[in-house]
């Protein structure tokens, strides 16, 4: 008999120590879901991604030390209490989602206020019970297995399982989870993740638990609550955005990139990304003939057109118009608009089937890059993108951006670019405009009021001055030749003011273009 038989092992690894740091792999896993899901609803719902994410991250980790130093306080009963921390944090985490979609419905439009202090009520609960999570944990640890760790070996232990849950969940989220289970059904599906860990602690350890059979029941209980909303999660969503739009939803879809929203009522079609209203089909003609026909028409006959942004094809039904367009190139950045805008025969009707006609190529890709990459010259240059409410879509209406457009205009040809209000977000509007002559690009900025919008603004930029059509295509509902003038006549009250060019460094825009729209929605 060998000296070391029947003595203890160290090295042996027992079930529950696998269970245990599995289960600080889920923590973190839950954990940081529930942050990412807090950070893409409040963006989604608010806008500003950046500032949305940066708050709710930093709340969260303030709120997870928070319940670090709280777990020194926490002596007795280790196991009850992490069960029990467990099933909160599944319940709260699970339910946020919902919850905050819910709120939204019943908020009326521009009510931010009560919606930021649920969210951030929220994130800090959970921080508080995460930053609970670890530390028991390792405690547990410790108490179980003493004779196998040291402290930095159990530090370095539990603390690789937690980065490496951390890393799983951030490379799925965009990729696999949001797209394929919603904001809502992920935190609920993370939830019941946060429940099973309950469930794991409560077989591992019965033996030592009291009141085994009400921590059953609390299992019991908050697996019940999450499934159920899980069933239900369409239909809840579907019911907060119907109160939110007003209108009866007739598509919705989540891809990796944006929430778009189709409804329909007596009025007509309405169509929003990210909560934000794109065009409504009883005044969009208004928009799209301003958009397009001034620098279609000043060319004269422009032969290759490019159309960025502008998925739901009704730039592109209005450069169709013009006989000279011999070929389009539509850059859509989502796939999911222009497979829309491209088969729902409600949609196909409004762009006139102009997504299937034979003179159009469709690339979904970033506008950015594609231009980058790219190096064909265009006439005419349509520019459609959303409204510049984060950087990822302020860099689009950086100096850096409209000098790679201006390497793919004809020196004939002129671009133009839908910016914002000039009446509501007046200084937001001039810094587009001095971005594009900072650009070394010549400017004719106009306006059309536009009833959905208010006055809505646009600027025409070439490598020449900008010379009044003499024709335009016939059918026109809104343009005409002698009104024409009036749209590049600014009011005092729309007047120039002074503004600094958006650049890729700073994106000044972004910040003026909220702070604008934030005090008229007030």
């Amino acid at each position: 008999m060998s000296a070391n038989q029947g003595a203890p092992s160290a090295t042996r690894v027992r079930p529950a120590e696998v269970a245990l740091l599995a289960s600080v792999f889920v923590v973190a896993a839950c954990g940081l879901v529930y942050e990412l899901v807090a950070g893409a609803l409040a963006s989604y719902l608010l806008g500003d991604s950046v500032l949305q994410f940066s708050t709710v991250i930093g709340t969260y980790l303030f709120a997870m030390g928070i319940g670090s130093w709280l777990s020194r306080h926490v002596e007795r009963q280790l196991v009850a209490n992490f069960l029990r921390i467990e099933l909160l944090v599944g319940l709260i985490g699970g339910l946020m989602p919902a919850a905050l979609f819910v709120a939204h419905g019943f908020l009326p439009v521009g009510a931010s206020a009560p919606f930021r202090v649920l969210l951030y009520a929220l994130v800090l609960a959970i921080g508080v019970l995460v930053g609970l999570e670890i530390p028991l944990v390792m405690r547990i640890l410790k108490r179980q297995f003493r004779e196998r760790y040291a402290l930095k070996d159990l530090v370095s232990q539990v603390l690789t399982f937690d980065y490496l849950g951390a890393l799983a969940v951030s490379v799925a989220f965009p990729l696999l989870l949001v797209p394929q289970l919603g904001r809502v059904r992920t935190g609920l599906a993370f939830g019941l993740l946060n429940a099973a860990v309950a469930v794991w602690a409560l077989w591992l350890f019965r033996a030592e638990l009291r009141a085994w059979r009400a921590h059953a029941l609390a299992c019991a209980a908050v697996f019940g609550v999450l499934v159920a909303a899980f069933a239900g999660a369409d239909r809840l969503t579907s019911w907060s955005e119907d109160r939110f739009y007003g209108d009866t939803i007739i598509f919705s879809h989540t891809s990796p990139y944006q929430r778009l929203v189709v409804t329909a009522g007596s009025a007509g079609v309405r169509l929003f990304l990210n909560g934000n209203l794109q065009f409504h089909s009883r005044d969009e003609y208004r928009y799209h003939e301003a958009l397009v026909h001034p620098v279609m028409a000043a060319h004269g006959a422009p032969k290759r057109v490019l159309v960025l942004g502008g998925g739901d094809g009704m730039a592109v039904r209005e450069v169709l118009r013009h006989p000279s367009v011999e070929h389009i190139t539509l850059v859509e950045l989502d796939p999911a608009m222009t497979q829309l805008f491209s088969t729902e025969p409600l949609l196909t009707r409004l762009n006139g089937h102009a997504l299937a006609s034979p003179k159009l190529s469709i690339v979904n890709e970033d506008a950015f890059g594609w231009l980058d990459r790219h190096d064909e010259m265009f006439d005419v240059i349509v520019v459609d993108f959303p409204d510049p409410s984060n950087h990822a879509i302020g860099k689009l209406y950086t100096t850096s951006f409209y000098a790679l457009l201006a390497r793919h205009l004809a020196a004939s040809g002129y671009a133009a670019v839908q910016t914002t209000s000039p009446l509501v977000a007046r200084k937001s509007f001039w810094t587009v405009v001095a971005t594009l002559e900072a650009a070394g690009l010549t400017t004719a900025p106009y306006h059309a009021h536009v009833p959905s919008f208010g006055e809505w603004g646009f600027v025409i930029a070439s490598g020449r001055p900008f010379a009044m059509p003499r024709a335009l295509p016939e059918g026109l509902r809104f343009l005409s030749v002698s009104g024409l003038p009036a749209l590049f006549h600014f009011p005092p009250d729309m007047a120039r003011v002074p503004a600094e060019p958006n650049r890729l460094s700073t994106q000044v825009l972004v910040q003026t273009f909220e702070e604008e729209w934030g005090r008229f929605h007030q």
